[in-house]
């Protein structure tokens, strides 16, 4: 199972940024995707989450300027961020697992991605 991430980058307070997570040797819709983010010097943090029927999750730190999708057809999960603040700065790692695990509970993931980092500046 390979995850990878893109679309990060660096943008200003209020812009916006779509990471992508393309998942290959995983069935997407068997399972639980979801989006993790590391701040330096910080613990990792759940950030939104997707079930297996399409609920989605988020950390209330992001909802509702977060939206989390999937694309079955593309083996791909987004993540759209908008009115992003510089306290979202920090790297977005991408997880999954065909079992349960939730945005507190990020050690039952057992696939993750290498990360793409997110930059926003005042």
């Amino acid at each position: 199972v390979q995850l990878v991430e893109s679309g990060g980058g660096s943008v200003q307070v209020g812009g916006s940024l779509r990471l992508s997570c393309a998942a290959s040797g995983y069935t997407f819709n068997n399972g639980f995707m979801a989006w993790f983010r590391r701040a330096a010097g910080k613990e990792r943090e759940g950030v939104a989450r997707i079930d297996r029927d399409g609920i989605a999750t988020y950390a209330d730190s992001v909802t509702g300027r977060f939206t989390i999708s999937e694309d079955n057809a593309k083996n791909t999960v987004y993540l759209q961020m908008n009115s992003l603040k510089p306290e979202d700065t920090a790297m977005y790692y991408c997880a999954a697992d065909p079992l349960y695990f939730s945005l507190t509970t990020p050690s039952l993931a057992t696939y993750w991605g290498q990360g793409t980092q997110v930059t926003v500046s005042p």
